[in-house]
Protein backbone atom coordinates (compact mmCIF):
# COMPACT_ATOMS: atom_id res chain seq x y z
CA UNK A 1 0.00 0.00 0.00
CA UNK A 2 1.43 3.05 -1.04
CA UNK A 3 2.41 6.04 1.97
CA UNK A 4 0.51 9.34 1.04
CA UNK A 5 2.50 12.72 1.92
CA UNK A 6 -0.45 14.56 2.94
CA UNK A 7 1.29 17.59 3.51
CA UNK A 8 3.31 17.34 0.61
CA UNK A 9 -0.24 17.62 -1.22
CA UNK A 10 -1.02 20.57 0.27
CA UNK A 11 1.76 21.94 0.15
CA UNK A 12 2.61 23.41 3.44
CA UNK A 13 5.37 22.16 5.99
CA UNK A 14 4.98 19.78 8.70
CA UNK A 15 5.28 22.19 11.79
CA UNK A 16 2.39 23.93 9.88
CA UNK A 17 -0.39 25.52 12.12
CA UNK A 18 -4.08 24.79 11.91
CA UNK A 19 -4.54 28.01 9.95
CA UNK A 20 -1.89 27.82 7.42
CA UNK A 21 -3.28 24.40 6.57
CA UNK A 22 -7.16 25.53 6.50
CA UNK A 23 -5.52 28.30 4.01
CA UNK A 24 -3.54 25.93 2.03
CA UNK A 25 -6.75 23.56 1.78
CA UNK A 26 -9.12 26.43 0.80
CA UNK A 27 -6.75 27.65 -2.52
CA UNK A 28 -6.39 24.45 -3.41
CA UNK A 29 -9.57 23.21 -3.58
CA UNK A 30 -10.84 26.46 -5.42
CA UNK A 31 -8.11 26.22 -7.96
CA UNK A 32 -8.96 22.33 -8.83
CA UNK A 33 -12.91 22.56 -8.21
CA UNK A 34 -14.76 20.44 -10.35
CA UNK A 35 -16.47 23.30 -11.56
CA UNK A 36 -13.49 24.45 -13.17
CA UNK A 37 -11.76 21.56 -14.28
CA UNK A 38 -14.06 20.32 -16.57
CA UNK A 39 -14.06 17.31 -16.86
CA UNK A 40 -10.49 16.53 -16.66
CA UNK A 41 -10.03 13.81 -14.91
CA UNK A 42 -6.64 13.80 -13.75
CA UNK A 43 -7.75 17.14 -11.99
CA UNK A 44 -10.44 15.53 -10.27
CA UNK A 45 -8.15 12.95 -8.66
CA UNK A 46 -6.10 15.84 -7.59
CA UNK A 47 -8.85 17.48 -6.34
CA UNK A 48 -9.97 14.48 -4.37
CA UNK A 49 -6.00 13.67 -3.33
CA UNK A 50 -6.50 17.33 -1.66
CA UNK A 51 -9.92 17.27 0.47
CA UNK A 52 -8.48 13.49 1.61
CA UNK A 53 -5.32 15.35 2.99
CA UNK A 54 -7.28 17.90 4.72
CA UNK A 55 -9.49 15.07 6.03
CA UNK A 56 -6.51 14.26 8.02
CA UNK A 57 -4.31 17.26 8.80
CA UNK A 58 -7.67 19.12 9.02
CA UNK A 59 -8.13 17.05 12.42
CA UNK A 60 -5.62 17.27 15.66
CA UNK A 61 -6.73 13.99 16.16
CA UNK A 62 -6.24 12.31 13.38
CA UNK A 63 -2.77 14.32 12.19
CA UNK A 64 -1.23 12.97 15.16
CA UNK A 65 -1.88 9.96 14.58
CA UNK A 66 -0.66 10.30 10.74
CA UNK A 67 2.31 12.17 12.15
CA UNK A 68 3.75 9.18 14.32
CA UNK A 69 2.71 6.62 11.18
CA UNK A 70 4.69 8.68 9.12
CA UNK A 71 7.85 9.01 11.18
CA UNK A 72 8.05 5.14 11.84
CA UNK A 73 7.51 5.26 8.06
CA UNK A 74 10.60 6.68 7.53
CA UNK A 75 12.64 5.29 10.07
CA UNK A 76 11.81 1.69 8.56
CA UNK A 77 12.47 3.32 4.45
CA UNK A 78 16.26 4.88 6.14
CA UNK A 79 17.11 0.94 7.76
CA UNK A 80 16.71 -0.79 4.42
CA UNK A 81 14.80 -2.68 2.29
CA UNK A 82 11.47 -4.32 2.93
CA UNK A 83 7.46 -3.70 3.15
CA UNK A 84 6.22 -1.62 6.15
CA UNK A 85 3.63 -2.98 8.18
CA UNK A 86 0.60 -0.54 8.24
CA UNK A 87 -1.44 -3.10 10.36
CA UNK A 88 -0.63 -1.55 13.61
CA UNK A 89 -2.26 1.79 12.66
CA UNK A 90 -5.21 0.13 10.86
CA UNK A 91 -8.49 1.77 12.50
CA UNK A 92 -10.80 -1.09 13.90
CA UNK A 93 -13.88 -0.67 11.49
CA UNK A 94 -11.35 -0.74 8.89
CA UNK A 95 -9.92 -4.26 10.09
CA UNK A 96 -13.72 -4.82 10.34
CA UNK A 97 -14.09 -4.32 6.79
CA UNK A 98 -16.40 -0.99 7.27
CA UNK A 99 -16.26 2.19 5.44
CA UNK A 100 -16.70 5.60 6.95
CA UNK A 101 -19.42 7.70 5.68
CA UNK A 102 -18.44 10.88 4.86
CA UNK A 103 -20.07 13.83 3.10
CA UNK A 104 -20.06 13.51 -0.44
CA UNK A 105 -18.96 9.79 -2.36
CA UNK A 106 -17.58 7.81 -0.01
CA UNK A 107 -15.49 6.27 -2.86
CA UNK A 108 -13.56 9.39 -3.02
CA UNK A 109 -11.06 8.58 -0.81
CA UNK A 110 -8.19 6.63 -1.19
CA UNK A 111 -7.21 2.87 0.37
CA UNK A 112 -4.31 4.19 2.51
CA UNK A 113 -7.55 6.57 3.47
CA UNK A 114 -9.65 4.28 4.11
CA UNK A 115 -7.20 1.42 5.82
CA UNK A 116 -5.95 4.30 8.75
CA UNK A 117 -8.75 6.63 9.16
CA UNK A 118 -11.07 4.67 7.40
CA UNK A 119 -14.11 4.41 11.06
CA UNK A 120 -15.34 6.59 12.79
CA UNK A 121 -13.51 9.65 11.86
CA UNK A 122 -13.63 13.27 12.95
CA UNK A 123 -16.24 14.29 10.26
CA UNK A 124 -19.12 11.98 12.23
CA UNK A 125 -17.48 11.52 15.44
CA UNK A 126 -17.61 15.39 15.91
CA UNK A 127 -20.73 16.45 14.04
CA UNK A 128 -18.31 18.83 11.71
CA UNK A 129 -17.76 18.74 7.77
CA UNK A 130 -14.24 19.81 7.77
CA UNK A 131 -14.12 19.16 3.79
CA UNK A 132 -16.91 21.65 3.31
CA UNK A 133 -15.86 24.88 2.27
CA UNK A 134 -17.61 28.17 1.06
CA UNK A 135 -17.71 29.03 -2.82
CA UNK A 136 -15.41 31.28 -3.89
CA UNK A 137 -16.72 34.82 -4.31
CA UNK A 138 -17.34 36.48 -7.83
CA UNK A 139 -16.50 40.16 -8.39
CA UNK A 140 -18.31 42.46 -10.66
CA UNK A 141 -17.97 46.09 -11.27
CA UNK A 142 -21.22 48.21 -12.33
CA UNK A 143 -20.69 52.20 -13.44
CA UNK A 144 -23.64 54.76 -12.47
CA UNK A 145 -23.40 58.17 -12.84
CA UNK A 146 -23.45 60.96 -10.49
CA UNK A 147 -27.10 61.74 -10.63
CA UNK A 148 -28.24 58.15 -9.70
CA UNK A 149 -25.46 58.26 -7.22
CA UNK A 150 -27.42 61.35 -5.98
CA UNK A 151 -30.85 60.24 -5.91
CA UNK A 152 -30.61 56.24 -6.10
CA UNK A 153 -31.64 53.55 -8.74
CA UNK A 154 -31.59 50.59 -10.39
CA UNK A 155 -29.46 48.31 -12.96
CA UNK A 156 -29.29 45.67 -14.56
CA UNK A 157 -25.65 43.09 -14.64
CA UNK A 158 -25.35 40.20 -16.48
CA UNK A 159 -22.92 38.27 -14.50
CA UNK A 160 -21.97 34.54 -15.80
CA UNK A 161 -25.02 34.77 -17.99
CA UNK A 162 -27.45 36.02 -15.86
CA UNK A 163 -29.52 38.95 -15.44
CA UNK A 164 -29.28 40.96 -11.62
CA UNK A 165 -31.39 43.83 -10.90
CA UNK A 166 -28.89 46.32 -8.48
CA UNK A 167 -30.03 48.78 -6.16
CA UNK A 168 -28.03 52.00 -5.23
CA UNK A 169 -29.32 54.08 -2.58
CA UNK A 170 -28.99 57.65 -2.38
CA UNK A 171 -25.55 59.02 -1.75
CA UNK A 172 -24.00 55.78 -2.64
CA UNK A 173 -19.74 56.18 -2.71
CA UNK A 174 -17.06 55.91 -5.38
CA UNK A 175 -15.56 52.52 -4.76
CA UNK A 176 -18.57 51.43 -2.59
CA UNK A 177 -19.23 47.66 -2.81
CA UNK A 178 -22.20 45.75 -2.77
CA UNK A 179 -22.87 42.60 -1.60
CA UNK A 180 -25.15 39.81 -2.74
CA UNK A 181 -25.19 37.27 -0.70
CA UNK A 182 -25.20 33.67 -2.41
CA UNK A 183 -24.74 34.70 -5.85
CA UNK A 184 -21.12 33.36 -6.18
CA UNK A 185 -19.44 30.00 -7.01
CA UNK A 186 -21.73 27.06 -5.21
CA UNK A 187 -19.83 25.63 -2.29
CA UNK A 188 -17.72 22.92 -1.94
CA UNK A 189 -18.90 19.62 -0.48
CA UNK A 190 -22.25 21.46 0.76
CA UNK A 191 -20.67 24.07 1.72
CA UNK A 192 -22.56 27.71 1.33
CA UNK A 193 -22.65 29.37 -1.73
CA UNK A 194 -20.18 32.56 -2.38
CA UNK A 195 -21.22 36.14 -2.45
CA UNK A 196 -21.42 38.58 -5.60
CA UNK A 197 -19.10 41.39 -4.43
CA UNK A 198 -20.13 44.13 -7.09
CA UNK A 199 -17.98 47.41 -6.81
CA UNK A 200 -19.35 50.75 -7.77
CA UNK A 201 -17.46 53.13 -10.30
CA UNK A 202 -19.36 56.48 -10.60
CA UNK A 203 -18.47 58.50 -14.34
CA UNK A 204 -16.84 62.18 -14.09
CA UNK A 205 -19.71 64.31 -14.31
CA UNK A 206 -19.12 67.45 -16.44
CA UNK A 207 -20.19 69.95 -14.05
CA UNK A 208 -19.65 68.68 -10.17
CA UNK A 209 -16.58 66.97 -8.33
CA UNK A 210 -17.49 65.06 -5.76
CA UNK A 211 -15.67 65.21 -2.23
CA UNK A 212 -17.02 62.98 0.39
CA UNK A 213 -20.24 64.36 0.81
CA UNK A 214 -19.42 67.45 -0.96
CA UNK A 215 -19.55 68.39 -4.37
CA UNK A 216 -17.70 71.29 -6.25
CA UNK A 217 -18.51 73.63 -9.35
CA UNK A 218 -17.61 76.61 -11.01
CA UNK A 219 -19.92 79.30 -12.22
CA UNK A 220 -19.24 82.02 -14.58
CA UNK A 221 -20.04 85.61 -13.47
CA UNK A 222 -19.58 88.89 -15.52
CA UNK A 223 -18.16 91.67 -14.72
CA UNK A 224 -20.86 93.79 -13.62
CA UNK A 225 -22.50 91.36 -11.59
CA UNK A 226 -19.22 90.78 -10.02
CA UNK A 227 -18.59 94.83 -9.17
CA UNK A 228 -22.17 95.85 -8.44
CA UNK A 229 -23.81 92.46 -6.84
CA UNK A 230 -27.09 90.81 -7.81
CA UNK A 231 -29.18 86.76 -8.84
CA UNK A 232 -27.19 83.91 -10.04
CA UNK A 233 -27.87 80.99 -10.85
CA UNK A 234 -26.58 78.05 -9.45
CA UNK A 235 -26.81 74.31 -11.20
CA UNK A 236 -27.16 71.47 -8.15
CA UNK A 237 -28.06 67.90 -8.42
CA UNK A 238 -31.52 68.81 -7.64
CA UNK A 239 -32.19 71.27 -10.16
CA UNK A 240 -30.88 74.55 -10.32
CA UNK A 241 -31.45 77.59 -7.65
CA UNK A 242 -30.89 81.40 -7.36
CA UNK A 243 -28.63 82.97 -5.01
CA UNK A 244 -27.59 86.79 -4.52
CA UNK A 245 -23.43 87.68 -5.29
CA UNK A 246 -22.10 89.76 -3.17
CA UNK A 247 -20.83 93.42 -4.61
CA UNK A 248 -17.12 93.06 -5.60
CA UNK A 249 -17.12 89.22 -5.68
CA UNK A 250 -13.76 88.72 -6.42
CA UNK A 251 -12.43 86.13 -8.84
CA UNK A 252 -11.55 82.70 -7.78
CA UNK A 253 -13.54 82.91 -4.39
CA UNK A 254 -15.77 80.56 -3.22
CA UNK A 255 -19.16 80.04 -2.17
CA UNK A 256 -21.06 77.41 0.01
CA UNK A 257 -24.18 76.65 -0.29
CA UNK A 258 -25.17 74.45 2.56
CA UNK A 259 -27.22 71.39 2.05
CA UNK A 260 -26.71 71.38 -1.63
CA UNK A 261 -23.92 68.34 -1.63
CA UNK A 262 -24.44 64.84 -1.49
CA UNK A 263 -26.64 62.68 0.72
CA UNK A 264 -24.95 61.14 3.74
CA UNK A 265 -25.40 57.33 1.94
CA UNK A 266 -29.38 56.22 2.49
CA UNK A 267 -30.02 59.34 4.52
CA UNK A 268 -33.03 61.80 2.85
CA UNK A 269 -32.29 64.37 5.05
CA UNK A 270 -28.46 64.71 5.71
CA UNK A 271 -26.94 66.19 2.82
CA UNK A 272 -22.91 67.81 2.73
CA UNK A 273 -22.30 70.86 1.09
CA UNK A 274 -22.08 72.73 -2.72
CA UNK A 275 -18.85 74.82 -2.84
CA UNK A 276 -19.04 77.18 -6.40
CA UNK A 277 -15.70 78.57 -7.41
CA UNK A 278 -16.85 81.95 -9.31
CA UNK A 279 -15.32 82.37 -12.61
CA UNK A 280 -15.35 86.40 -13.60
CA UNK A 281 -15.59 86.72 -17.14
CA UNK A 282 -14.22 89.87 -18.66
CA UNK A 283 -15.73 91.70 -20.89
CA UNK A 284 -14.52 91.79 -24.97
CA UNK A 285 -15.02 93.60 -27.58
CA UNK A 286 -16.06 96.67 -26.33
CA UNK A 287 -17.98 99.37 -27.92
CA UNK A 288 -16.19 102.65 -28.14
CA UNK A 289 -18.46 104.14 -25.78
CA UNK A 290 -17.86 101.04 -23.24
CA UNK A 291 -14.28 101.83 -23.57
CA UNK A 292 -15.03 105.32 -22.79
CA UNK A 293 -16.61 104.86 -19.57
CA UNK A 294 -13.83 102.13 -18.62
CA UNK A 295 -11.72 105.05 -18.73
CA UNK A 296 -13.32 107.50 -16.74
CA UNK A 297 -14.06 104.91 -14.28
CA UNK A 298 -9.87 104.16 -14.07
CA UNK A 299 -9.24 107.96 -14.03
CA UNK A 300 -11.92 107.84 -11.15
CA UNK A 301 -9.52 105.45 -9.27
CA UNK A 302 -6.20 107.04 -10.10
Amino acid sequence: MEYKDYYSILGVRKTATKDEIKKAYRNLAKKYHPDKTKGDKSLEEKFKGIAEAYEVLGNEKNRKKYDELGANWKNQQQQGPGGFDYSQYYSNSANNGRHQTFEGDPEMFSDFFNNIFGGGFSNRASGQRQSSIKGQNYLAEMDITLEEAFHGGTRIIDVNGKKLRIKTKPGTRDKQKIKLAGKGSPGINGGPNGDLLITINITPNATFNLKGNNLYANVKVDLYKAVLGGKITIPTLNGNVNMTLPKGTQGDSTLRLKGKGMPAYGSTTKFGNLFIKVNIEVPTNLTSKEEKLFNELKKLKS
